[in-house]
Order: C-alpha cells, then structure tokens, then sequence
C-alpha cells in the first residue's frame, strides 16, 4: 500500500509543482518518497478547497460543496489519516503514512488546514500582517512540516523559522505570479491598505488603468519573498547535504520565478510567468555549488529586513 501512496503522490507532485518535483529528485530516497507524500496531501487539501484539480481554474472542479463542506471535508479526512485510519482519499492516506514515519503531529497539519479556512471564508487581507497571517497557514506551516519531514527536530525552533520562511518567499511569489488568475475567481490577496495606498478601487485592481499600479505593488511583494528567501538560506545550511542542495534548488527556482515577474512589470500578467526545463536545471547544477559554500554576508543581512518572523506570525493566530 505505501509503494501505491508514493507513486500516487509522484504523480501528484508532477502534476502540481514542476519546479518543487524537479529540486525533490535531489532528496535521498527515503526523503524524497516522505516529501512526496506530504506534498500530496497539501496539493490535495488546496484542491478540495478551491473545487480544482492540481491547479488550474478555481470553482471548476473537485469535491462539491460551499467552501465550509470543503473546509470540514478537509479537517475530517485529516483527522481520520492522523487516528490511523483508511480515508478513501489516497492523498489523505499518504500523510497517515508520513506523520506515522517521521512524528508530523495534527497541531502542524492545523496551521495548515488554517488557511484553507480563511479561504472558504471569501476572506481578503486588510493589512500586511493579514496577508503574511495568510502565507504563514498556507506555506509557512507547510515549510514546517517539511523541515520535519527531513528530519529538524521539532524543538528546534530557529531552524523551524527558516523553514518557515522559505514556505512565506514561496507564497508572495505565486501571489505576485497569480494576481490576474486571482482577479478571475473574485480573489485579491494584496492588502487592501496597499491598493487605498494607491488608489485602486476594490475589484479593478487588474483593468489596464492600474496595470503600472499592480507592478509596483507586485514587486513589493517579491522583495518580501527575497528577504525570506535569504533566511531560508541560512537555515538551508544546517541540513545534510543532499537536503541542502535540494532546498536550494527550489528557492533559486520560485526565486526566479519573482524576479521575472517584477522585471515583466505591467506585462507579468499577460501570460504566465514560469522558468523553463533549461533554468530549472542551471538553477540546480548553481544550487550543488551553493551548498558547498558558506552563506554569503549580504544573505544575512537580506534576511534582517524580514518584517515579520514565524514567532509574530504565530502570536496573531495563537495569543498568549
């Protein structure tokens, strides 16, 4: 049954992150095969959420429902995976696999489902801190759960935060990359105090008037993701080699997938902005030389413009 659940959880990953799927062949096997099998899991929670199918246009296709049977659908499957028991849902099933294997724990899997709830609410950010709260749900705690997954212990905290952080630089960057898709399904994960900032009407944020507006705004976003991309980095350096060299690859990869995106400007929504078989590679043979080196000091201070940390993120979702 698990040579099943990976396989699935192969194609899976194929399907949903060809960037994600091309650095995870850089795992040791047994790694691969456990990053696989939580990937499916998150790819399949964000599709029952968003009524699609590894991607692709929203409220198309996926489990029936309002977003809140969506959302319950998502919290029952994944509370029978955690108690051991056979869901009906092979994406479901391979994290029972991988929380038995590696000590994933229901709290983690709950600063994830988090943010699908937000989702399922028509929920928009007020603020800054609204849309990071977002990125840390949606990506942070996966990066948590990942950092796991390779083995952190769970008490290691700073490590935990860059992992965390490459999750967040993960999250602006697809934000940023998918503001015109967003638009299309009556999404808009920009502040609202960015657009008034602006002034940008709700709801026209994408018509031609504003397009020179949206890429500003766009390019703030991706230089959050470098700041929180540098402090992945400096966690990145503490792992084993081989798990190094493949978080490195992946965040060199999203990384240019915001730097195209701020460099298209106004044209970055005209199509999909993506990074190709031939960067992918480049980006991996850069990614094996990086970690060989120490972590350059100009990383270290990117990181120190974060503006916020996992420890912030946490104290708004969780209050003393």
């Amino acid at each position: 049954m698990r040579d099943a659940l990976v396989a699935h959880a192969r194609q899976s990953i194929l399907r949903g992150s060809k960037s994600f799927a091309a650095a995870s062949h850089l795992f040791d096997p047994a790694t691969r095969e456990r990053v696989w099998l939580l990937y499916a899991w998150c790819r399949r929670c964000d599709d029952i959420a968003d009524a699609q199918d590894h991607g692709g246009t929203l409220g198309t296709q996926g489990t029936p429902g309002d977003g809140a049977e969506r959302f319950a659908t998502i919290r029952t499957l994944t509370a029978r995976a955690f108690a051991g028991e056979a869901t009906g849902d092979p994406a479901f099933d391979a994290l029972g696999v991988v929380a038995r294997e590696t000590g994933l724990t229901p709290a983690m899997a709950e600063d994830v489902i988090a943010g699908f709830a937000l989702d399922a609410a028509d929920w928009h950010p007020r603020s800054e801190a609204d849309l990071m709260r977002y990125c840390w749900h949606v990506a942070g705690a996966v990066g948590v759960m990942m950092a796991v997954v390779m083995g952190v212990a769970p008490d290691d905290e700073d490590t935990l935060d860059r992992a965390c952080d490459l999750g967040l630089a993960f999250q602006l960057a697809n934000i940023a990359r998918d503001l015109a898709e967003d638009d299309a399904a009556a999404r808009c994960y920009l502040p609202a105090e960015w657009l008034a900032e602006h002034d940008v009407p709700p709801g026209e944020q994408m018509k031609p008037p504003y397009r020179a507006t949206m890429a500003r705004l766009a390019a703030r976003l991706c230089e959050r993701a470098q700041a929180h991309r540098c402090s992945a980095r400096i966690g990145a350096a503490r792992l084993a080699p081989r798990q190094r060299w493949a978080i490195l690859a992946a965040a060199g990869i999203y990384g240019e997938i915001a730097v195209e995106v701020a460099r298209r400007g106004a044209k970055a929504w005209d199509s999909r902005t993506v990074v190709g078989k031939g960067r992918k590679i480049a980006w991996i043979g850069k990614a094996g030389a990086q970690a060989l080196l120490p972590v350059p000091r100009s990383c270290h201070a990117s990181a120190e413009t974060r503006r916020f940390t996992r420890l912030d993120l946490i104290a708004m979702t969780r209050p003393r």
